[in-house]
């Protein structure tokens, strides 16, 4: 393991270019600070009732929907010693809570911190990196699928250098596993560990370069006497008393690069991030639907555990139009939550494969319009696909397009 996580940390390209969810609007002293941001949409769907990763399902017998995609209100306050977040989203389906965790630090450094509660995942890029200042609507569909809402519970160290080794981010943390709204449902606890490297204002302070590397070590309870594991072509069903409370592994491992050139033509940023490992789910069923059979549990699953190995990744690129308020966006991504078995095979009679084997794919093209350092239009669509296979709904690719038109603004 530690031989895995050395080669990614050198071969592949999780440091922020801009805002971390992880820290307070400042860390200057001061008193409470108020800050926040409202995204409001229309979107319209290729087809009625889909499962989407855009904002979540469409209803039954819905193919378009206002929505209130984010609401958020967060209150920060930093002394010598200390600071505190607190922020909560408020849509059209009520109130959460997003973060609430108290950090401490040296009074005359920042360079070691302590975050302890409600706090971002410090796993890659795309999870810390705020929704307000993201370019994308949506986080791809691996980190959905693997990280829902982003947050967990927990405390986090975190060592930042402010002098030679300036560069570097090393962050450790130990969670619940359970997720951002959960209690705890087993005895376990997930690590997770970040190393990231970060060099800004090279070639004459044009090009700016962040890359990093992250592993989880987790486990999810198995509440049953059976579990699946794979065979290659398929699932093995294991069966026996001992089987309850057997706990699958739950491993990613994950890299990511960041790369800014400020050109004549317009800012260009480049993003990409890979990750794979084990992820235990369920089998898809008429009311689990495949895209939720391999997302990380919040409760104690109540049906059978199926060990997966999984892999994911995210192209994103985005050209700033003749440096004008106007910003192209191209996307890619993939998740393939059984990258053991291809889609041909899905769904043959004793393989024990389901809806939840199914990879899919996503290309996004937008535009966006900064109509003032606070206000920001985006176009945006995304053409989901996924390859036939042998269960009677997935017989062809499914008529799940989103086209998404968002206003957002932010203080």
């Amino acid at each position: 393991m530690k031989k895995t996580l050395l080669s990614l940390i050198f071969l592949y390209p999780v440091v922020l270019f801009a805002q971390s969810n992880n820290a307070p609007s400042t860390y200057d002293p001061h008193e409470i600070a108020i800050t926040g941001y409202l995204q409001t949409q229309f979107q319209k769907a290729q087809s009625g009732g889909i499962s989407s990763f855009s904002g979540g399902d469409f209803s039954k017998n819905s193919d378009s929907r206002f929505m209130i995609r984010r609401g958020r209100l967060k209150i920060d306050r930093a002394d010598k010693y200390s600071s505190i977040v607190f922020q909560i989203d408020a849509t059209q389906n009520g109130i959460q809570l997003m973060d609430a965790f108290i950090q401490l630090h040296q009074p005359d450094s920042k360079e070691l911190l302590l975050t302890a509660g409600l706090f971002n995942r410090p796993f890659g890029h795309s999870i810390v990196y705020s929704s307000g200042y993201r370019d994308f609507p949506e986080r791809a569909r691996v980190f959905q699928t693997l990280m829902p809402r982003e947050r967990d519970i927990g405390a986090m160290v975190t060592y930042h250098p402010s002098k030679i080794f300036n560069f570097l981010t090393a962050e450790l943390a130990v969670i619940n596993g359970s997720g951002y709204n959960a209690r705890d449902y087993d005895s376990r606890k997930d690590i997770i560990g970040n190393l990231g490297f970060k060099f800004d204002s090279l070639a004459n302070k044009k090009l700016h370069i962040g890359f990093g590397a992250s592993i989880y070590e987790g486990w999810v309870r198995n509440d049953t006497e059976s579990y699946y594991s794979s065979t290659g072509s398929g699932f093995r069903k294991n069966t026996g008393p001992d089987n309850v409370g057997y706990f699958g592994k739950r491993e990613y491992y994950g890299g990511n690069l960041q790369l800014q050139y400020d050109n004549t033509f317009g800012r260009t940023i480049f993003k990409a991030e890979y990750l794979q490992g084990t992820q235990p789910g369920v089998a898809a069923t008429a009311s689990i639907l495949g895209p939720v059979a391999s997302t990380s549990f919040s409760a104690q699953p109540a049906t059978d555990l199926y060990l997966r190995q999984f892999s994911g990744y995210y192209l994103w690129l985005t050209q700033q139009i003749a440096k004008s308020k106007f910003t192209a966006l191209v996307s890619y991504d993939v998740y393939d939550p059984n990258r053991e078995i291809s889609e041909s095979e899905i769904g043959i009679a004793g393989n024990n494969t389901s809806a939840g084997d199914i990879k899919f794919s996503t290309l996004g093209y937008g535009l966006t319009y900064l109509i003032n350092s606070r206000f920001k239009l985006t176009l945006y669509n995304e053409h989901v696909v996924n390859d036939a296979t042998k269960l009677p709904d997935y017989a062809a690719d499914l008529k799940d397009d989103v086209f998404t038109t968002r206003l957002q603004y932010r203080w």
